[in-house]
């Protein structure tokens, strides 16, 4: 098997740091106990896998959730009303190694997920890949439709979102830039580079999460910086990119979903899940849920969040390898009030 490059181990070793941080290992954060008591007031879904570390999760209109799993790999399924839950796409699926950001695209009847080598760190998950992919799966079905290599040999597959007309883009964490994947296209363009996408530490972790806004603008996390910002998009094409100004300091932002109107929902690593209204250059962030261990996504079906809990210091932290982390790995459903579901 081919060693990965220096460059790509020294990134995922700078993001391990980063998670510790995020996590409160450094003691400025709320003891693992009280984090978890909190969360636990609110509806679970266990998810299957003792490595499992939930990274990212997605829902079709049904009511359907899927996530991906960073340590075991392969995408899990959970059916809407029952509950039932079930691995979906294999690990090792397409040569499929962790799964980090999952998408459910149903025009195109598609389920993307970015794919990375993690083997480097313990990462259990099987599959043949070397370089950072993102997979296409059939959304019915789980099977696989096709793999596509991000570009150069330290890339870092994070999150996705699709616009209108089914054009693919995602956050790649180890270089400033968000690329897209034309509908049939076998390779990736960039669609945008820039410096604000940087994080404030060569090789720490850079742009995370990605939406399209109801103004049809694309907007961005940076995970290490805790910034949240626009790129413009006009006629299909980048333009300005516009670090937005808040009523707070994000710590560590990485998802983000569309709720309408220019609001979203936001993922905070160190522990909460947000309301994000944007209007021109400011934004303001309300807290909606606090205390989880690590939350890593969040979807949404009708007036509830479903938030996946990474306790991912227990897959990055050498100091925690022969322990356990909370089992099973849960999702969170957070029911949104009035004023926070729009």
């Amino acid at each position: 098997m081919r060693s990965q490059p220096a460059s790509y181990l020294t990134f995922c070793l700078s993001v391990s740091l980063v998670l510790f941080v995020a996590q409160g290992i450094d003691g400025r954060a709320a003891s693992y106990t009280k984090l978890k008591a909190a969360a636990q007031k609110v509806e679970s879904i266990p998810i299957p896998g003792t490595k499992a570390f939930p990274e990212s999760i997605t829902s079709t209109t049904d009511g359907t959730l899927y996530v991906g799993r960073l340590g075991d790999g392969g995408i899990v399924r959970i059916r809407p009303h029952t509950h039932e839950n079930a691995i979906f796409v294999q690990p090792g699926a397409l040569g499929s190694r962790s799964i980090l950001g999952v998408f459910a695209d149903e025009a195109s009847n598609t389920l993307w997920a970015c794919s990375n080598d993690l083997s480097a760190l313990g990462a259990p998950a099987t599959g043949s890949d070397t370089l950072s992919t993102l997979k296409a799966f059939d959304l019915s079905t789980g099977n696989g439709k096709r793999s596509v290599s991000l570009p150069g040999t330290h890339a870092f597959c994070n999150d996705i979102a699709v616009d209108a007309k089914g054009s693919t883009y995602v956050t790649e964490s180890a270089n400033p830039t968000i690329l897209r994947l034309f509908p049939g296209a076998t390779t990736f363009e960039v669609f945008a580079q820039d410096s604000a996408f940087s994080p404030p530490q060569s090789g720490s972790a850079g742009l995370d999460g990605i939406a399209f806004g109801s103004d049809g603008n694309l907007y961005v996390t940076t995970y290490k910086a805790g910034q949240l910002l626009r790129v413009e998009v006009k006629d299909g094409k980048a333009g300005r990119v516009t670090k937005l100004s808040g009523n707070r300091q994000l710590q560590f932002p990485d998802a983000l979903r569309s709720l309408g109107d220019n609001s979203f929902l936001l993922i905070e690593g160190s522990g909460g899940l947000d309301r994000v209204v944007i209007r021109s250059d400011a934004f303001a962030a309300t807290p909606i849920h606090d205390g989880f261990v690590t939350p890593t996504s969040v979807a949404l079906i009708g007036t509830t969040a479903w938030v996946s809990e990474g306790q991912l210091a227990f897959f990055f932290d050498p100091s925690k390898k022969n322990l356990s982390p909370s089992l099973p790995f849960r999702i969170y459903a957070v029911p949104l009030r009035k004023e926070h579901s729009k």
